[in-house]
C-alpha cells in the first residue's frame, strides 16, 4: 500500500511560479500553475496508489481556493508553516504516521511525471528504503520514504543545484537503500518552457523574441 502526497500552492496569481512572470504575466504564470495542479492530479490518481493527498498552502478552506477544483476522493490537508523543508517532513511524517504504508511526496511543477513513473517509484519503494527523481536543475520533482527521515529535511539549501545530491548523500550516510529514478525537467522560470509540453501551450506569453522559449513555444504552437 503506497500513499501520494502532492504539495501544491493555490494558482493565485502574483504567488505562484514568480520566475515565470517576466515571460507570462502574472495571469498566465497562474492559469500555468493550475494546469500543472490539475495534471498532477490526473497523473496521480491514474497511477492507481492506495490514497492520493493535496497538501494545500494556504489551507484548503481559505479563500485562495475559491474556484479551484479538485476530484473527488482526493484527501485535502494543509501544509502548515515552516520553510519547503519543514512543511515536507510534516507532510511525511503525517502520512506515514497512516495506515497506508509508504509515501510518495511530489510536487507540481514536473509536467513530465507520468502516472508510470508514479508506479514505478511505489513498485521500488517496496524493495528500497527510499526513492527519489531528481530533475535536471539538480533538485528532485519526487522522493519516496517508508520511514520518516527528518535529516533529509532540514537545513537544505532549497533552490539549488545540489539538493538532489546533498539529498543523496545524506540518504547514503544514513545507510538506506536508495532508488534513483530517471532525470526529468521541473518547469520553474522561462527558459525551461521549452520542456513544457505541447498540450499545455503558454498561457499569456509576454515574450518578445523569438529567440527565447517562450517565443520559441508560441510561434510553434
Amino acid at each position: 500500500m503506497t500513499r501520494l502526497v502532492i504539495l501544491a500552492k493555490a494558482p493565485q496569481p502574483g504567488a505562484v511560479k514568480t520566475r515565470l512572470i517576466p515571460a507570462l504575466g502574472a495571469d498566465g504564470a497562474a492559469a500555468l500553475a493550475g494546469a500543472m495542479l490539475d495534471h498532477t492530479l490526473q497523473q496521480g490518481l491514474a497511477a492507481g496508489l492506495d490514497a492520493v493527498e493535496l497538501c494545500m498552502s494556504p489551507a484548503p478552506a481559505d479563500p485562495a481556493w475559491h474556484g479551484v477544483a479538485w476530484p473527488a476522493g482526493v484527501a485535502c490537508t494543509a501544509q502548515g508553516d515552516g520553510d519547503l523543508g519543514e512543511r515536507m517532513d510534516r507532510a511525511m511524517r503525517r502520512a506515514l504516521a497512516l495506515p497506508t504504508g509508504p509515501v510518495l511526496l511530489i510536487g507540481t511543477d514536473c509536467p513530465a511525471l507520468s502516472s508510470a513513473h508514479l508506479r514505478e517509484a511505489a513498485q521500488q519503494l517496496a524493495q528500497h528504503d527510499a526513492v527519489l527523481l531528481p530533475v535536471a536543475d539538480g533538485g528532485y520533482v519526487l522522493i519516496g520514504l517508508r520511514a520518516p527521515c527528518p535529516a533529509i529535511f532540514r537545513y537544505m539549501a532549497w533552490s539549488t543545484s545540489t539538493v538532489a545530491t546533498e539529498t543523496l548523500q545524506r540518504l547514503a550516510a544514513l545507510g538506506l537503500r536508495v532508488w534513483r529514478g530517471p532525470v526529468l525537467h521541473d518547469i520553474d522560470n522561462a527558459a525551461d518552457l521549452v520542456h513544457l509540453p505541447a498540450a499545455f501551450g503558454v498561457p499569456g506569453c509576454q515574450a518578445e523574441s523569438a529567440s527565447s522559449p517562450c517565443g520559441t513555444r508560441a510561434r510553434s504552437s
